[in-house]
Protein backbone atom coordinates (compact mmCIF):
# COMPACT_ATOMS: atom_id res chain seq x y z
CA UNK A 1 0.00 0.00 0.00
CA UNK A 2 1.43 3.33 -1.05
CA UNK A 3 1.14 6.16 1.94
CA UNK A 4 0.50 9.45 1.01
CA UNK A 5 0.20 12.85 2.98
CA UNK A 6 -1.62 15.87 2.56
CA UNK A 7 -0.81 19.41 4.06
CA UNK A 8 -3.93 21.13 4.48
CA UNK A 9 -4.18 25.33 3.78
CA UNK A 10 -5.15 27.26 0.74
CA UNK A 11 -6.66 25.44 -1.78
CA UNK A 12 -3.04 26.00 -4.14
CA UNK A 13 -1.26 23.88 -1.70
CA UNK A 14 -3.88 21.61 -1.56
CA UNK A 15 -3.76 20.80 -5.23
CA UNK A 16 -0.06 20.77 -5.65
CA UNK A 17 0.21 18.33 -2.78
CA UNK A 18 -1.96 15.87 -4.99
CA UNK A 19 0.12 16.80 -8.12
CA UNK A 20 3.05 15.78 -6.21
CA UNK A 21 1.98 12.81 -4.72
CA UNK A 22 -0.19 11.64 -8.15
CA UNK A 23 1.86 13.75 -11.04
CA UNK A 24 -0.73 15.13 -13.88
CA UNK A 25 -1.46 18.23 -15.63
CA UNK A 26 -2.95 21.25 -13.56
CA UNK A 27 -5.15 23.92 -15.12
CA UNK A 28 -6.73 26.91 -12.67
CA UNK A 29 -9.11 28.39 -14.11
CA UNK A 30 -10.71 32.06 -12.38
CA UNK A 31 -11.17 29.84 -8.76
CA UNK A 32 -11.13 26.36 -10.64
CA UNK A 33 -8.92 23.76 -10.27
CA UNK A 34 -8.53 20.38 -12.22
CA UNK A 35 -5.46 17.82 -12.10
CA UNK A 36 -5.51 15.29 -15.13
CA UNK A 37 -4.06 12.23 -14.20
CA UNK A 38 -2.24 9.32 -16.06
CA UNK A 39 0.61 8.32 -14.15
CA UNK A 40 1.63 4.71 -12.57
CA UNK A 41 0.01 5.27 -9.58
CA UNK A 42 -3.62 6.46 -11.27
CA UNK A 43 -5.59 7.71 -13.76
CA UNK A 44 -7.94 9.85 -14.17
CA UNK A 45 -9.17 13.63 -12.60
CA UNK A 46 -9.31 15.65 -9.19
CA UNK A 47 -11.18 19.29 -9.81
CA UNK A 48 -12.33 21.38 -6.67
CA UNK A 49 -13.54 25.65 -6.48
CA UNK A 50 -13.11 27.77 -3.75
CA UNK A 51 -15.80 29.44 -2.64
CA UNK A 52 -13.61 32.34 -0.97
CA UNK A 53 -14.41 31.31 2.82
CA UNK A 54 -18.14 30.03 2.59
CA UNK A 55 -17.10 26.90 1.59
CA UNK A 56 -15.23 24.13 -0.94
CA UNK A 57 -15.60 21.55 -3.29
CA UNK A 58 -14.28 18.67 -5.00
CA UNK A 59 -14.85 16.09 -7.13
CA UNK A 60 -12.84 12.83 -7.68
CA UNK A 61 -12.94 10.52 -10.50
CA UNK A 62 -9.47 7.93 -10.60
CA UNK A 63 -8.47 4.37 -11.12
CA UNK A 64 -5.76 3.70 -8.58
CA UNK A 65 -2.90 1.48 -9.87
CA UNK A 66 -2.75 -0.02 -5.78
CA UNK A 67 -4.33 0.73 -2.81
CA UNK A 68 -3.50 3.93 -1.22
CA UNK A 69 -3.59 5.35 2.22
CA UNK A 70 -4.31 9.43 2.52
CA UNK A 71 -3.18 10.97 5.34
CA UNK A 72 -4.96 14.37 5.40
CA UNK A 73 -3.88 16.93 8.02
CA UNK A 74 -6.17 18.05 10.68
CA UNK A 75 -7.19 21.52 9.49
CA UNK A 76 -6.93 24.94 11.55
CA UNK A 77 -10.32 25.35 10.51
CA UNK A 78 -12.57 22.77 12.00
CA UNK A 79 -14.28 22.16 8.82
CA UNK A 80 -17.38 19.73 8.40
CA UNK A 81 -16.73 17.55 5.28
CA UNK A 82 -19.89 16.35 3.15
CA UNK A 83 -19.09 13.63 1.34
CA UNK A 84 -21.24 11.75 -1.72
CA UNK A 85 -20.06 8.33 -3.47
CA UNK A 86 -20.97 7.81 -6.74
CA UNK A 87 -18.97 4.94 -7.75
CA UNK A 88 -16.48 2.41 -5.98
CA UNK A 89 -16.12 2.54 -2.07
CA UNK A 90 -13.98 4.71 -0.08
CA UNK A 91 -12.81 3.81 3.32
CA UNK A 92 -12.17 6.55 6.49
CA UNK A 93 -10.94 6.44 9.59
CA UNK A 94 -9.28 8.78 12.24
CA UNK A 95 -6.05 8.50 12.70
CA UNK A 96 -4.17 5.14 11.40
CA UNK A 97 -5.41 3.39 14.33
CA UNK A 98 -8.94 4.72 14.21
CA UNK A 99 -11.58 2.45 13.58
CA UNK A 100 -12.46 2.46 9.65
CA UNK A 101 -15.98 3.00 8.33
CA UNK A 102 -17.06 2.69 4.86
CA UNK A 103 -18.85 4.61 2.00
CA UNK A 104 -20.37 3.09 -0.31
CA UNK A 105 -22.36 4.01 -4.05
CA UNK A 106 -25.37 5.78 -3.23
CA UNK A 107 -24.03 6.78 0.22
CA UNK A 108 -23.74 9.54 1.96
CA UNK A 109 -21.03 10.47 4.97
CA UNK A 110 -20.49 13.58 7.21
CA UNK A 111 -17.57 14.23 9.21
CA UNK A 112 -15.60 16.62 11.36
CA UNK A 113 -12.38 16.95 13.06
CA UNK A 114 -11.39 19.62 15.66
CA UNK A 115 -8.59 17.08 17.32
CA UNK A 116 -5.19 17.29 16.30
CA UNK A 117 -5.86 13.95 15.02
CA UNK A 118 -5.61 13.53 10.94
CA UNK A 119 -8.21 11.91 8.99
CA UNK A 120 -7.20 8.92 6.51
CA UNK A 121 -8.87 8.03 3.60
CA UNK A 122 -8.35 4.22 1.95
CA UNK A 123 -8.45 3.40 -1.70
CA UNK A 124 -8.82 -0.36 -3.29
CA UNK A 125 -6.77 -0.29 -6.53
CA UNK A 126 -7.91 -1.16 -10.00
CA UNK A 127 -11.47 0.40 -9.30
CA UNK A 128 -13.61 3.51 -10.71
CA UNK A 129 -14.28 5.60 -7.32
CA UNK A 130 -16.28 8.87 -8.15
CA UNK A 131 -17.14 10.37 -5.06
CA UNK A 132 -17.67 14.32 -4.11
CA UNK A 133 -17.01 16.27 -0.72
CA UNK A 134 -18.26 19.89 0.45
CA UNK A 135 -16.54 21.47 3.22
CA UNK A 136 -17.34 24.02 5.44
CA UNK A 137 -15.35 25.71 7.74
CA UNK A 138 -16.81 26.37 11.19
CA UNK A 139 -14.30 28.60 12.78
CA UNK A 140 -13.56 31.22 10.41
CA UNK A 141 -15.54 34.75 10.21
CA UNK A 142 -18.30 34.39 7.38
CA UNK A 143 -21.48 36.75 6.40
CA UNK A 144 -23.22 33.75 6.82
CA UNK A 145 -22.99 33.24 10.52
CA UNK A 146 -26.22 31.38 11.00
CA UNK A 147 -25.94 29.14 8.49
CA UNK A 148 -22.41 27.80 9.88
CA UNK A 149 -23.32 28.13 13.26
CA UNK A 150 -26.16 25.51 12.02
CA UNK A 151 -23.77 23.34 10.48
CA UNK A 152 -21.17 23.62 13.52
CA UNK A 153 -24.45 22.76 15.99
CA UNK A 154 -25.50 20.14 14.03
CA UNK A 155 -22.61 18.34 13.19
CA UNK A 156 -19.84 18.05 14.74
CA UNK A 157 -19.10 16.71 18.61
CA UNK A 158 -17.25 17.64 21.59
CA UNK A 159 -15.07 14.44 21.69
CA UNK A 160 -13.95 16.27 18.82
CA UNK A 161 -14.53 13.40 15.87
CA UNK A 162 -17.83 13.20 14.17
CA UNK A 163 -18.78 10.95 11.60
CA UNK A 164 -22.10 9.81 10.03
CA UNK A 165 -22.84 7.28 6.97
CA UNK A 166 -26.23 6.37 5.67
CA UNK A 167 -27.77 6.24 2.28
CA UNK A 168 -28.18 9.58 -0.23
CA UNK A 169 -30.90 11.56 0.18
CA UNK A 170 -33.24 11.31 -2.93
CA UNK A 171 -33.12 15.51 -3.38
CA UNK A 172 -29.13 15.80 -2.83
CA UNK A 173 -28.63 13.45 -5.32
CA UNK A 174 -30.91 15.24 -8.23
CA UNK A 175 -28.70 18.44 -7.04
CA UNK A 176 -25.45 16.61 -8.15
CA UNK A 177 -27.09 15.52 -11.22
CA UNK A 178 -27.99 19.63 -11.79
CA UNK A 179 -24.23 20.05 -11.13
CA UNK A 180 -23.31 18.05 -13.94
CA UNK A 181 -25.42 19.86 -16.28
CA UNK A 182 -24.38 23.32 -15.79
CA UNK A 183 -21.92 24.93 -18.18
CA UNK A 184 -18.67 24.15 -18.53
CA UNK A 185 -16.74 27.81 -17.82
CA UNK A 186 -17.13 31.32 -16.89
CA UNK A 187 -19.22 33.31 -14.22
CA UNK A 188 -22.83 31.52 -14.61
CA UNK A 189 -21.01 28.42 -13.76
CA UNK A 190 -19.55 29.50 -10.45
CA UNK A 191 -22.42 30.84 -9.44
CA UNK A 192 -24.63 28.13 -10.44
CA UNK A 193 -22.28 25.90 -8.60
CA UNK A 194 -22.47 27.46 -5.61
CA UNK A 195 -26.12 28.18 -5.51
CA UNK A 196 -26.60 24.17 -6.07
CA UNK A 197 -24.39 23.29 -3.24
CA UNK A 198 -25.75 25.75 -1.12
CA UNK A 199 -28.81 23.84 -1.97
CA UNK A 200 -27.11 20.80 -0.57
CA UNK A 201 -25.95 21.49 2.44
CA UNK A 202 -29.51 23.13 3.65
CA UNK A 203 -30.95 19.65 2.43
CA UNK A 204 -28.47 18.18 5.14
CA UNK A 205 -29.66 20.17 7.47
CA UNK A 206 -33.25 20.18 7.15
CA UNK A 207 -33.11 16.86 7.05
CA UNK A 208 -30.85 16.14 9.97
CA UNK A 209 -32.48 18.63 12.37
CA UNK A 210 -36.02 17.68 11.59
CA UNK A 211 -35.13 13.76 12.30
CA UNK A 212 -35.31 14.51 15.94
CA UNK A 213 -39.69 14.70 15.39
CA UNK A 214 -40.21 11.01 13.76
CA UNK A 215 -40.70 9.38 17.56
CA UNK A 216 -44.57 11.36 17.10
CA UNK A 217 -45.17 9.35 14.24
CA UNK A 218 -46.93 6.97 16.29
CA UNK A 219 -48.91 8.96 18.10
CA UNK A 220 -49.89 10.75 15.42
CA UNK A 221 -51.10 7.22 13.15
CA UNK A 222 -53.06 6.86 16.54
CA UNK A 223 -54.79 10.88 16.45
CA UNK A 224 -55.48 10.00 12.65
CA UNK A 225 -57.48 6.57 13.57
CA UNK A 226 -59.03 7.83 16.66
CA UNK A 227 -60.27 11.18 14.74
CA UNK A 228 -61.59 9.02 11.61
CA UNK A 229 -63.13 7.01 14.21
CA UNK A 230 -64.96 10.16 15.54
CA UNK A 231 -66.09 11.36 12.43
CA UNK A 232 -67.91 8.16 12.01
CA UNK A 233 -70.07 9.01 15.02
CA UNK A 234 -70.73 12.83 14.51
CA UNK A 235 -72.27 15.51 11.40
CA UNK A 236 -69.65 17.40 12.80
CA UNK A 237 -66.90 19.31 9.96
CA UNK A 238 -63.71 17.75 11.76
CA UNK A 239 -61.51 18.51 8.34
CA UNK A 240 -60.18 21.73 10.55
CA UNK A 241 -58.79 18.86 12.73
CA UNK A 242 -57.62 16.22 11.00
CA UNK A 243 -56.25 18.64 8.31
CA UNK A 244 -52.87 19.59 10.30
CA UNK A 245 -52.53 16.09 11.84
CA UNK A 246 -52.85 14.32 8.38
CA UNK A 247 -50.12 17.18 7.04
CA UNK A 248 -47.31 16.20 10.06
CA UNK A 249 -48.13 12.74 9.37
CA UNK A 250 -47.33 12.78 5.52
CA UNK A 251 -43.96 14.73 6.55
CA UNK A 252 -42.65 13.17 9.24
CA UNK A 253 -42.04 10.02 8.04
CA UNK A 254 -39.24 7.88 9.75
CA UNK A 255 -35.86 8.09 8.05
CA UNK A 256 -32.37 5.43 7.95
CA UNK A 257 -29.77 6.89 9.87
CA UNK A 258 -26.55 5.36 10.99
CA UNK A 259 -24.93 8.11 13.59
CA UNK A 260 -21.77 7.48 15.40
CA UNK A 261 -20.34 9.58 18.08
CA UNK A 262 -17.20 8.33 19.32
CA UNK A 263 -14.12 10.02 21.28
CA UNK A 264 -10.51 8.77 19.49
CA UNK A 265 -7.19 9.01 21.46
CA UNK A 266 -5.00 7.94 18.86
CA UNK A 267 -1.47 9.86 17.42
CA UNK A 268 -0.93 12.17 14.17
CA UNK A 269 -1.57 9.33 11.04
CA UNK A 270 2.17 8.89 9.04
Amino acid sequence: MKKLYINTGGFDSIFNNFKESFGGDLSVTAKEYKLTIKSKWAKGSISGVRFEKEMTYLNFDLIFNQEISLSIESNPFAPVFFAYCEKGNVLHSFGADGATHCLKRQQSGIMSNSSTINSVLYFQSHQQIQFSIIGMPTTVENKENDFVCQVKKIFTSNSGNYIYIGDENQKIGEKFQELKRIPNQGAIRYLLMKSILREVLELEIAQHTYNYLTPFVPILNFAVKQLSEIKKLTPLNLAVITAPVQFLKRNLQPRKYQLELKPYNQKLAS
